[in-house]
């Protein structure tokens, strides 16, 4: 029986590890506001120019999701997360050969196809290894690691631009070589991982997919995701321009504000992957969505770093944890319809265009803090969610 054990535990450790591999190389994505900012300063963009960037990144989540969920069913989840890290790989392969600003487009375009594809597939994938129970917690670690390759970009890049060891003249573009050898190392490992997997859902269409929007938890849950993401790539992309219109600091320090987010973030998926299986998603959700209030509030009334640099990491801590309970309850309350119902969640990532557009627009309209007002809608909204939230 022990050694029955023993071998059951090497073998589930054999397969996870690869899959959280896979969410070490989501978190590439999130490398589209240190990437953007860089670009802005090379090319003297205005923030709406810039902000285009993470934008497009996460237009491409409105069209694949939806098919990706049904692909899933033709050839299995595994499949499509390896079709999804190709795809990144061919985008991260781009940006050392130039970063003129059609470059940087095509680019982003393949990093958000590769990641819409990715997220819709990885988290359903995770259903084949992790008990429902277990599954809100699972996933959280999951973001822990997707969350250590979020706020190593912008130390990567700052590397990569002031470092006098040689980077073959790359400078920040560095990065993307560095997450390229670390995308095939993840095809690699699970292209070899043996993993049985339910049997597909049924055959559905993509009018079928979007009815489940009908069901009024599910599309609370649609909006939530869009919330969520749209507080995070809007604090990625805009925490350093806070630092330098209020400091005055250059974009090589200011940079710093977006690790200050991710390192919080990383902290608090770390943690709730305890919190999640000692107390209800409902009651975490409702501290995190409160530390995301206050944090917003610092945001609008303080001038000087420390207070700005509490505030960014309230909103990281708070916003960790806040995909995966959502997207647990959405997968929990339509057990028969995973692939369809992970890829309506995984467009409601379309919320990382619709905010950064708004916020690029308001920033150049009043400064950033019209960009923060547009983020503090969404953690509006999340609070209004946490009274839906079911016991699960």
């Amino acid at each position: 029986m022990t050694q029955s054990l023993v071998t059951n535990r090497k073998s589930f450790l054999l397969q996870i590890l690869p899959v959280m591999l896979c969410f070490f190389a989501m978190g590439f994505v999130d490398l589209v506001g240190t990437a953007s900012n860089y670009v802005q300063k090379d090319l003297g963009l205005t923030d709406s120019q810039a902000n285009l960037f993470p934008s497009l990144v996460f237009f491409w989540f409105l069209i694949f999701s939806v098919p990706t969920g049904m692909l899933m069913n033709k050839i299995g989840r595994k499949n499509t997360v390896l079709i999804s890290l190709v795809v990144t790989a061919a985008s991260l392969l781009i940006p050392p050969f130039g970063d003129s600003y059609i470059v940087m487009l095509v680019s982003f375009s393949l990093l958000g196809i590769g990641n819409a594809i990715m997220q819709t597939s990885l988290n359903p994938l995770v259903t084949n290894l992790i008990s429902s129970d277990k599954l809100a917690s699972t996933l959280t670690f999951g973001q822990f690691v997707k969350a250590i390759a979020s706020f190593l970009a912008p130390i990567l890049a700052a590397w990569g631009a002031t470092t006098i060891f040689p980077t073959f003249g790359l400078g920040w573009r560095a990065l993307f070589v560095i997450y390229a050898v670390i995308c095939f190392l993840a095809i690699s490992l699970l292209a070899a991982t043996p993993i049985d997997e339910d049997k597909p859902d049924k055959a559905s269409s993509i009018g079928n997919c979007l009815k489940l929007l009908g069901r009024p938890f599910i599309l609370l849950c649609f909006i939530g995701i869009m919330c969520h993401v749209g507080i995070d790539v809007g604090t990625n992309t805009t925490a350093p321009k806070i630092i330098i219109e209020r400091l005055g600091l250059p974009l090589e320090e200011a940079g710093f504000a977006t690790s200050i987010y991710f390192i919080f973030r990383t902290i608090g998926c770390f943690l709730g992957a305890f919190i999640l299986r000692t107390i209800s998603p409902k009651l975490f959700f409702a501290i995190s969505v409160l530390m995301m209030l206050a944090g917003m509030c610092i945001l609008f009334i303080c001038n000087t770093l420390t207070p700005l640099y509490i505030g960014i990491g309230l909103i990281g801590f708070g916003n960790s944890n806040i995909f995966s309970i959502v997207f647990s309850q959405a997968l929990v309350y339509a057990p028969q319809e995973k692939n369809e119902v992970s890829g309506l969640m995984i467009m409601g990532l379309f919320g990382g265009t619709v905010f950064p557009l708004a916020m690029g627009y308001a920033a150049d309209a009043i400064g950033q803090i019209g960009a923060v007002a547009v983020m503090t809608v969404g953690v509006v909204y999340l609070l209004y969610y946490t009274l839906k939230i079911k016991n699960i």
